[in-house]
C-alpha cells in the first residue's frame, strides 16, 4: 500500500491524521451518548474502527494524530472537557495499529484483514490500558474500578468494533482505490 518508511512524518501525514481526526471525532458524537455497562465513563463507540483503519492505512502517526484530536474532538463537542490520557489512551490505539501499515499489500486480502484486526486489537488493549491505569492516579480509582470498571469494557467494546468493522472499512477502501486505478 505504501512504499514510506512507516515512521515518516510530513504533510501527507498531517492531512490524513487530520481527516482521521475529523471522522472519528464526529462520529464518535452519534455513539457517545451509549455508556458501556459498568463502566463509568466510556461509551459505546463504532468509530473507533475509522481511527483503526486511518492507523493501518496510513502508519503510526496518522494513528496517533486521528486517536487523539478526534477524542479530544469528540469529548469537547459532548462538552465533557480534555482528559488529557483517554485522548492519549485513543492515539495509542491508532499508533499501535499503525505499525501493521508496512505489512499490508492488499486491502482485500484475509491475511492482511487479519494482522490489521490483530495490530488494532493489540492497540485498543495498550491505549485502554494507559487509560484506564492513568485514571487510576488521575481520579483516585482502585485497581479493581480501573481494570475491570474501566478497561475490560472499553477493550472489550472497542475489540468487537475493530473485528466487526474494519474488515468491512478495509474491504470498501479497496474496491474505491481500484476503481480509481489506485
Amino acid at each position: 500500500m505504501n512504499d514510506k518508511s512507516t515512521w515518516e512524518f510530513g504533510t501527507r501525514q498531517v492531512v490524513y491524521g487530520a481527516i482521521g481526526a475529523a471522522l472519528y471525532g464526529v462520529l464518535s458524537l452519534a455513539t457517545n451518548y451509549f455508556p458501556l455497562p459498568a463502566a463509568g465513563n466510556v461509551t459505546f463507540r463504532p468509530a473507533v474502527a475509522v481511527l483503526i483503519f486511518f492507523g493501518a492505512a496510513y502508519g503510526p502517526w496518522v494513528g496517533l494524530l486521528a486517536g487523539f484530536i478526534g477524542n479530544t474532538l469528540g469529548d469537547a463537542a459532548m462538552g465533557w472537557g480534555f482528559y488529557w490520557n483517554w485522548s492519549l489512551g485513543n492515539g495509542l490505539m491508532g499508533l499501535v495499529a499503525g505499525l501493521v501499515m508496512p505489512l499490508i499489500k492488499d486491502f482485500k486480502a484475509r491475511g492482511d484483514i487479519l494482522k490489521a484486526i490483530g495490530y488494532g486489537v493489540a492497540g485498543v488493549a495498550v491505549g485502554m490500558l494507559f487509560a484506564s491505569v492513568t485514571e487510576k492516579f488521575i481520579g483516585g480509582l482502585d485497581w479493581n474500578t480501573a481494570l475491570v470498571g474501566y478497561f475490560t469494557p472499553a477493550f472489550i467494546g472497542n475489540t468487537v468494533v475493530v473485528a466487526i468493522l474494519l474488515p468491512v472499512l478495509m474491504i470498501a477502501f479497496a474496491a474505491v482505490a481500484s476503481r480509481r486505478g489506485r
